[in-house]
């Protein structure tokens, strides 16, 4: 468990496919819209990520999903979306309404695009490297395993 993150009290931390361009843009735009800093951000393929699955009993998701650890909680797929756009500034907190559709129907939609987000938006070889502005909210970078 030495690769898990410090501040884990203090901030809710997003784990994503660190080669899907879609991811690396959505957590590029959760950044923007996220003054106060509240979320921290590691590839699911990193290190930290394993290690994180192992201190709350996480299976290993598939890397068609989203992980949002917050509050000693874990959540997944379009729960973590929604539970993310509820901290984001701006109008974004709105779409947290949609947790009142039932989560079987929500997560058929999120699951039809996860498993085609690499024909539509593509896919790198290796994981995004944060520009120096934003180095700090990443958790850590490493290489994706192979």
């Amino acid at each position: 468990m030495n690769h898990l993150p410090e501040d884990l009290d203090r901030h809710s931390i997003i784990l994503f496919d660190g080669v899907c361009h879609f991811c690396n843009g959505a957590v590029q735009f959760v950044i923007k819209r996220d003054k106060k800093g509240h979320f921290r951000f590691a590839s699911l393929q990193s290190k930290v990520a394993q290690a994180l699955f192992s201190a709350y009993q996480i299976q290993r998701p598939s890397l068609d999903s989203i992980v949002l650890i917050e509050d000693d909680r874990y959540y997944s797929e379009s729960t973590a979306i929604l539970r993310i756009c509820r901290k984001m500034d701006g109008v974004w907190k709105g779409l947290y309404l949609f947790m009142l559709v039932p989560k079987p129907v929500r997560d058929v939609l999120y699951r039809w695009f996860a498993k085609r987000r690499y024909r539509f938006f593509g896919k790198s070889e290796t994981c995004m490297i944060p520009t120096p502005e934003i180095r700090e909210r990443f958790l850590e970078i490493d290489e994706v395993e192979r």
